[in-house]
């Protein structure tokens, strides 16, 4: 049977019809753009969860940063208020007993064992290096220097007693050296709390006795003088080396 052209008999079905052409042409156009854009345009870079830091410092090293930061008010006042009255007490005492009991017997307070009598001393407390008036005045000079310069940025409470007390200590006997006689610099403390077996000493080297035992003590509990301890800055330094 001769079959003319379009026939169904002569119809190859894997030849598209022109309505399935035009049909499926702009749904493979638009697979191929989708593709090609998917290809030029760049993915860009996730960004790790654990560096991304936030806007105004957080992370890591902010968190070690604000951890570093002193707490609290600053304690210069304490410090202050606590030399002053360490040096008026003991200036007031020194005052006292060399106008009632220099070139007088000595009173006793306990029996033999504490006894209040005068004696001037060329040296450091409790009578120790007599040859050596004008060094340990200096050194007494370089020990008030120094407590204030830790005194700017001084948070703590309990040091701030503790320097206080060094420092009125350190003043009252600085007192003595400048102005009492033989000289400035080589002026003799004036000590009166006699202890037997022990030493003569003032009220000035018992400030300066309690704020170093305070001193060591906190320092063995870590505790700096800004308000800060010592364990938790080594963990702040350690987490910022590692932020980095």
């Amino acid at each position: 049977m001769i079959s003319t052209q379009g026939s169904p008999q002569t119809r190859d079905e894997s030849v598209p019809k022109p309505a399935d052409v035009v049909a499926k042409t702009p749904a493979e156009g638009d697979a191929r753009t989708g593709d090609e854009e998917r290809t030029a345009a760049p993915v860009p870079a996730e960004e790790p969860a654990g560096d991304a830091t936030p806007a105004g410092g957080a992370g890591p090293a902010g968190e070690a940063a604000a951890a570093e930061e002193p707490k609290g008010p600053r304690r210069v006042g304490v410090l202050m208020v606590v030399a002053l009255l360490a040096f008026l007490i003991d200036f007031g005492s020194k005052l006292l007993v060399v106008a009632r009991l220099e070139n007088h017997a000595a009173i006793k307070v306990i029996g033999d064992v504490v006894t209040f009598q005068v004696i001037r001393n060329s040296g450091a407390a409790f009578g120790m290096g007599q040859a050596l008036t004008v060094v340990f005045t200096m050194i007494a000079s370089a020990v008030i220097v120094v407590i204030w310069r830790i005194a700017r940025r001084l948070y703590s409470l309990p040091w701030a007693i503790a320097l206080g007390l060094l420092l009125g200590g350190a003043l009252g006997n600085l007192t003595d050296r400048l102005f009492r006689s033989p000289g400035v610099f080589r002026g003799h403390v004036v000590d009166f709390i006699s202890v037997q077996h022990f030493a003569v000493f003032n009220l000035a080297d018992s400030a300066i006795v309690c704020g170093g035992i305070l001193v060591v003590l906190l320092s063995f509990r870590g505790s700096n003088p800004d308000g800060t301890m010592h364990q938790q800055a080594d963990k702040d330094e350690k987490a910022a080396e590692k932020a980095e």
